[in-house]
């Protein structure tokens, strides 16, 4: 079974806004809290100021890829919100995979 999943619902979404706990990175702004689960469940955001759709899905591919790497290390039981800052534009994958894990460290995520 996948150990992660979408986070779809836009309750969840503010839920974790007001209630989670945030860092950020250079390209990366990254929310999570704890949930009642035994699974992982997160969401991917680039607004409009980030750029035209290109750039957009360009740089939740990045997020998601990234992310991918470290999901098996991940403490499970969490949601997760990752947001691409303007920056992201230029950066490569090996930069956003850097960010990601300088957030999960911070937040104490990885097992």
């Amino acid at each position: 079974m996948r150990k992660t999943v979408p986070l779809k619902k836009n309750a969840d979404f503010k839920k974790i806004y007001a209630k989670g706990s945030s860092a950020a990175s250079k390209y990366v702004i990254f929310f999570w809290l704890k949930n009642r689960h035994d699974i992982n469940r997160v969401g991917f955001i680039a607004s409009k100021k980030v750029g035209k759709s290109v750039v957009r899905n360009r740089a939740r591919r990045l997020m998601k890829e990234a992310f991918r790497a470290y999901e098996e290390h991940i403490e499970s039981g969490y949601d997760f919100i990752l947001i691409a800052r303007q920056t992201i534009k230029d950066a490569t994958y090996h930069d956003v995979k850097k960010s990601i894990a300088y957030l999960l460290k911070k937040s104490k995520l990885i097992k």
